[in-house]
């Protein structure tokens, strides 16, 4: 696979689901792929309740998730690009 084909796919990406346990988020992506990643990447939702942290939403169609109680965004892309959140 070429790399421009292979950032297509990352850019292109978008998720069906997400779940967000007590270390790791998890999504599932509408080609079939799943993807964890470490809760400490991301301060916000490690600082966050287990009701705050569930309480998400896909936007742009599923191009990124917000937690509007914890006033978090993160994009699909990044995460496929291994991009952590600023500490």
């Amino acid at each position: 696979m070429s790399t421009s084909a292979a950032n297509d796919l990352r850019t292109s990406a978008t998720a069906t689901s997400v779940v967000v346990t007590d270390d790791a988020v998890h999504l599932t992506l509408t080609d079939g792929r799943e993807l964890s990643v470490p809760l400490v990447w991301f301060p916000r939702l490690l600082a966050g309740t287990t009701e705050q942290r569930a309480n998400w939403r896909l936007i742009g169609g599923g191009v990124g998730i917000h937690w509007s109680d914890l006033d978090e965004d993160v994009s699909v892309a990044g995460l496929l690009r291994g991009v952590r959140a600023p500490s």
